[in-house]
């Protein structure tokens, strides 16, 4: 197996504290990808999210698998931004210091759309599923 890659070296423009990649475990630039996260139970989300019982947001969730959807695309720097998010469901809780398993597979692009049907899993529970629609961002 190979060594994980990291997120940012593979183009993902994002900075800490906005990182919800960890290391990218497997990667098919243009058709699919795998990714570990974990959040740490200090960080600050989960005084609020939810005291005494705390869950990793399902918007935090979303947001790791649209990063690494990015980085499937396989054209590292390209500005790129979420535009849509497709049935995402949510079917048990992501819990603080557990590693994530992300995937994220190429389905098709049209028009400057990129579109990736993703998944989440803490262990063996699947923690989040559904399609991430990305678009190229505008020159500002």
């Amino acid at each position: 197996m190979a060594p994980p890659l990291d997120p940012i070296a593979l183009g993902l423009p994002h900075r800490e504290p906005f990182v919800f990649v960890d290391a990218v475990t497997e990667l098919i630039p243009g058709d699919r990808a795998t990714a570990t996260k974990t959040f740490d139970a200090s960080d600050p989300m989960f005084r609020g999210h939810f005291p005494g019982d705390p869950v990793v947001p399902g918007v935090i969730l979303t947001e790791a698998l649209a990063q690494l959807s990015g980085i499937v695309s396989g054209n590292a720097g390209r500005a790129l931004r979420l535009a849509a998010i497709k049935s995402m469901k949510f079917p048990a809780a992501a819990r603080p210091d557990e590693e994530i398993a992300l995937s994220a597979k190429f389905s098709g692009a049209v028009g400057g759309l990129i579109q990736c049907a993703v998944e989440a899993r803490a262990g063996d529970r699947l923690v989040a599923e559904g399609v991430i629609v990305l678009a190229e961002s505008p020159a500002e």
